[in-house]
């Protein structure tokens, strides 16, 4: 006796909005073919597929969709009897229990059906009964709309899967196809059935909990790049807190530009509410380079600590020169636990952007506001600073101000003429790091996972690269014209890159608002008129006999970019080129950097056998199709060629190496990695930031949980090693200040003991072997 086999049922059409999950295969056939003869009893067909295939072209033509009802086999196990019916049979059952959010459903019982048996003496199979009436009606027009006529080709699918990845969001994707195709009707499926196919491959990818995956990938990127670091810290349930990783490149850009970062956590990135903690430096040509980045669980001294502690291991201990935040308090903390020695700034924009919040409510608010701005941007020593900020609290009656007594008693990390001392590379503010969180704003947003989050990092990453290559390009084929005859002018133009020269030659081009008097000695007084007629009164310092030169502006000492007043200074005296000195190594142009020569492999799947021969082929194609599509007969022989060439080729050849697998990394894990927790974010909620009232008060974290540190590299030295290697090495070097500011400034290696891992690549030692000897001294 036959052995009856149901099989599952699958609904065909629903309304666009419950269709989730759909899995669709096939080609991307034509809407309207070939007309299809009705079924009659005694069809047969080669296979069970075909008559499927006929019966599903049979309901597109006449209107309803079509699906697999039942199947039953043959005491040998073998297939003998198949059932196709009409899309909307069987009985309508309700998926929510929840009578207030009931949904539609297609299935009113409709009897229409095929059967078909095997014929064992021919081996076909054949159409014993059928049911051609329906309980419905039925309409050709909507039979695109049906499930079982929505299918995605390969190639579109290929084609929505590279845009997603680009960052291209699916509207746009999909608009695309329908502009290819020539218009909605010639579409074989809806914007529904692309955005769940890329979510399919989304999940393909993962494979496993969000923890483990970004895990298991940033093993896999340590195997394909040396020196790529990576660090996971998890609590005591062994679920996962913050993240930190940086590729090779960047922490060898680290000894280039590692002198001034800035940190900002005011991004939102991904869906559990971790914001994005990117450490963002400047490079030769002005622009914003990565310098690594984590992403936080909480916004706490505890997990600051961890995060400022796991990157100064990554860069082999030495910690940056001076570090520009907002006025978070644990930041402020973390800074003095792990940078002690670290100037720490405070971004200026963010705090006068608060000042209609604190100073709105006083009568003289507009003149109080203008008032500040003079103080704090016409000051140029801190005594002119006092004078000017005791005459505006005492002449506005402001000396109650909590904001503004707060602010005076830290002015040392925000008043301009205080931290101008320092080298900031020309950065005042946290724009850096916000703009760079800018530049990722078009790959990922608040329901990012972890893992798409880190493979969108690298397509900016990417991006972010091929634009410094750009810069780089630019400044060795083409050259600046000089505005002058000033021979500093050719001197500064044929070493420094671009974009620093042009801000050097805009100096250059404002002497002539500086008129400079002698007041005897080295001493001189500049009188500068500027464009709007607002006259300044400067000092500036020139020995001549040591060939240095100081302005109380301090853009040199802040930017390093000599100020137009120190120029004025040097052309009064006859000097005719600038001192060796003041041209930074920084922003020269001639320089070899190392970092520049790091190769890192951001996405080795667009580099494997498979999708090489993908694109070769489809190459090729294109140039078939752009030839043979110019008349019918070349159309017909190329068609046909395909359709037996498919007959040809294997379907079942498929890649061992899908997506699910092709991240996978090495070795066992014995930490079992819990995904994060849904974490809420300090300050007000994202419903209310818009709203105009007074910020409520943040939430310290009391958490103070066991952590847990994952931290991998390369290779796991022993104990003995590892301290031999502290012992030995060489006290850390900046190479970006000139000589005559090392006497002031301490580079000694900083190391922190609760780290166990180093990688591999000692990256002081590769770049002061093979590269600091080719490079030209400044």
């Amino acid at each position: 006796m036959d052995n009856l086999e149901q099989v599952e049922e699958v609904d065909e059409v629903e309304e666009l909005e419950d269709l989730q999950g759909v899995d669709l295969e096939g080609n991307n056939e034509e809407l309207v073919p070939e007309i299809i003869v009705e079924p009659t009893v005694g069809m047969f067909f080669d296979s069970p597929d075909e008559m499927f295939e006929y019966y599903k072209g049979y309901g597109l033509q006449e209107g309803f969709p079509v699906m697999r009802r039942s199947c039953r086999k043959g005491d040998d196990g073998s297939l003998r009897y198949v059932t196709f019916t009409c899309g909307r049979n069987g009985k309508s059952k309700a998926k929510d229990t929840n009578v207030l959010r009931l949904q539609p459903n297609q299935k009113i019982g409709c009897n229409a059906k095929l059967g078909g048996r095997l014929d064992l003496v021919t081996g076909k199979w054949v159409i014993g009964n059928m049911i051609l009436e329906h309980n419905h009606a039925v309409s050709p027009s909507k039979s695109r709309y049906y499930r079982c006529n929505r299918t995605i080709s390969p190639f579109v699918k290929k084609q929505l899967e590279i845009n997603d990845e680009a960052g291209i969001r699916m509207a746009q994707s999909f608009k695309s196809v329908v502009v290819e195709a020539g218009g909605f009707e010639k579409v074989s499926f809806l914007e529904k059935d692309a955005r769940n196919h890329i979510d399919k491959v989304r999940r393909l990818r993962l494979g496993e909990g969000d923890a483990v995956a970004i895990q298991r990938y940033f093993k896999k990127m340590q195997t394909e790049n040396d020196g790529f670091f990576f660090s996971l810290d998890l609590d005591e349930e062994g679920r996962l807190k913050n993240v930190f990783w940086a590729d090779p490149r960047s922490r060898a850009a680290y000894k280039d530009f590692g002198d001034v970062v800035t940190f900002d956590t005011t991004y939102l990135t991904n869906k559990y509410d971790m914001p994005f903690a990117p450490f963002v430096g400047v490079n030769h040509h002005g622009q914003s380079i990565l310098l690594g980045c984590g992403l936080i669980s909480h916004e706490d001294t505890e997990t600051f600590t961890w995060l400022f502690d796991t990157w100064l291991s990554c860069m082999s201990g030495s910690p940056p020169l001076g570090i520009i935040t907002d006025q978070d308090k644990a930041m402020k903390n973390a800074i003095e636990i792990v940078f002690p020695n670290t100037r720490h700034r405070w971004c200026l924009w963010h705090i006068l952007k608060k000042v209609p919040e604190k100073l709105g409510r006083y009568v003289e608010y507009h003149a109080i506001r203008v008032s500040l701005h003079s103080v704090v941007y016409d000051s140029y020593t801190p005594v002119q600073f006092e004078e000017a900020w005791h005459g505006m609290v005492d002449k506005y009656d402001l000396i109650n101000n909590q904001w503004l007594n707060g602010l005076y008693e830290e002015r040392n990390r925000w008043v301009p003429c205080f931290v101008k001392n320092s080298f900031w590379a020309g950065m005042s503010t946290t724009q850096r790091s916000e703009s760079m969180n800018a530049f990722f704003d078009g790959y990922v947003n608040s329901k990012t996972t972890l893992k798409q989050f880190v493979e969108k990092y690298e397509k900016a990453m990417e991006s972010k690269i091929e634009k410094e290559w750009q810069a780089d390009a630019r400044c060795f084929g083409q050259r600046m014209p000089c505005r002058t005859s000033f021979a500093m002018e050719k001197q500064v133009e044929a070493v420094y890159t671009i974009s620093k020269f042009q801000e050097f030659q805009q100096e250059l081009a404002n002497k002539i608002y500086c008129e400079v008097f002698s007041c005897g000695g080295s001493e001189y007084e500049v009188i500068e008129n500027d464009e709007q007629s607002r006259e300044k009164t400067l000092k500036v310092f020139f020995a001549k006999n040591e060939g240095e030169i100081h302005c109380v502006c301090k853009m040199f000492e802040y930017k390093g970019i000599l100020c137009r007043h120190a120029i004025a200074v040097l052309s009064r005296n006859r000097i005719q080129l600038l001192p060796e000195k003041y041209i930074l190594r920084r922003w020269r142009k001639d320089v070899r950097r190392f970092y520049s020569k790091v190769k890192v492999s951001y996405d080795a799947r667009n580099s494997s056998i498979e999708h090489q021969r993908y694109r070769e082929e489809c190459t090729a194609f294109y140039d078939v199709a752009e030839v043979a599509s110019k008349n019918e007969e070349s159309h017909k022989n190329i068609m046909g060629w395909i359709e037996k060439a498919m007959k040809d080729v294997s379907l079942n050849v498929r890649s061992d190496g899908d997506d699910t697998c092709s991240y996978g990394g090495s070795g066992s894990y014995t930490e079992n990695i819990q995904d994060p927790v849904v974490t809420r974010r300090k300050g007000r909620p994202p419903t209310q930031r818009k709203q105009k009232q007074f910020k409520r008060p943040k939430q310290k974290s009391n958490n103070a949980s066991t952590s847990t540190i994952v931290e991998v590299a390369t290779t796991v030295p022993t104990q003995e090693s590892h301290m031999a290697l502290l012992t030995q090495q060489a006290p850390y070097e900046h190479a970006f200040f000139p000589p005559y500011y090392q006497s002031w400034m301490n580079y000694g290696g900083v190391h922190h003991g609760n780290f166990q891992y180093f990688p591999q690549q000692n990256l002081e030692e590769t770049n002061r072997g093979e590269f600091s000897s080719n490079e030209p001294s400044t």
